[in-house]
This record gives structure tokens, C-alpha cells and sequence, in this order.
């Protein structure tokens, strides 16, 4: 049996998040609706096997424990999309609500740029100077 991935993030509100990724990274929820009509879980199908899961804060701490696994506003991770046009993809990123920590640029590896998501987790967006795979 093949294995599969799933990135959990903590949230604050489930339809925010929702209207959120849809808009910003055009990803559609999959699942069976919860009792609010958003699906429970709320995740998103990124690549062959890998999905994205947003769980309330509530619950992503019954998950991990009583430790919070990082202090509001400190992010422990830095997820990456790889996409031809950077700029077009902040741009939706930002319309959405994102806030935009680096503005798209050059640097000695390709073009990024670097956003917020309403919860603070940090996304770069990215056209890498060398193909990556």
C-alpha cells in the first residue's frame, strides 16, 4: 500500500480558512459537509497523495498535547509553491487577505515572494532558476 501525506495547520475559523484557500490558492475542500456545510475534516487535495487538513485551534491541541508547538505569531515551518507566474499568484494571495511578508523578487536561487495566511503561517510562492524535479 502506497503511503500518503497530510499537512496539518491550526486555524481560528473553519469558514475563513475555507473562503481563504479557496480564494487565494484556488484549492477546492474535499470531504463529507460537517454540520456548518464546510467539510469535516476541512482539507484540500495538493499532489499526488499529499493533502492539506486546517484543524480548529481547539482541536489541533487536543491532537498535539497541551504544549503549543509554537508561541502566536512564530512560524515552525515555511510552505512552498512552485508556480510559473509569482506575481500573479501574490496577487490572488494578497486579494484574498494575505499579508505580504517579501514582495516578489530575484534572489541567487529564483523569484519568490513570501505571504501570511489569515492564521499567520508563512507560504512562499516560487519560480526556481533550475528545474526542481
Amino acid at each position: 500500500m502506497g503511503m500518503t501525506y497530510t499537512i496539518a495547520l491550526p486555524i481560528a475559523d473553519r469558514r475563513a480558512a475555507r473562503d481563504f484557500y479557496t480564494a487565494a490558492l484556488g484549492l477546492e475542500p474535499f470531504g463529507p459537509p460537517g454540520g456548518d456545510g464546510i467539510p469535516e475534516p476541512l482539507q484540500f487535495a495538493l499532489a499526488g497523495g499529499v493533502s492539506l487538513m486546517l484543524i480548529p485551534t481547539g482541536g489541533f491541541g487536543w491532537v498535539v498535547g497541551e504544549g503549543r508547538p509554537a508561541e502566536p505569531g512564530r512560524s515552525e515551518c515555511l510552505l512552498s509553491i512552485v508556480t510559473a507566474d509569482v506575481d500573479a499568484a501574490v496577487e490572488r494571495a494578497h486579494a484574498a487577505g494575505a499579508l505580504i511578508v517579501a514582495e516578489p523578487a530575484q534572489q541567487s536561487w529564483g523569484y519568490a515572494a513570501t505571504f501570511e495566511d489569515p492564521d499567520r503561517h508563512l507560504w512562499m510562492i516560487l519560480r526556481p532558476d533550475e528545474p526542481r524535479f
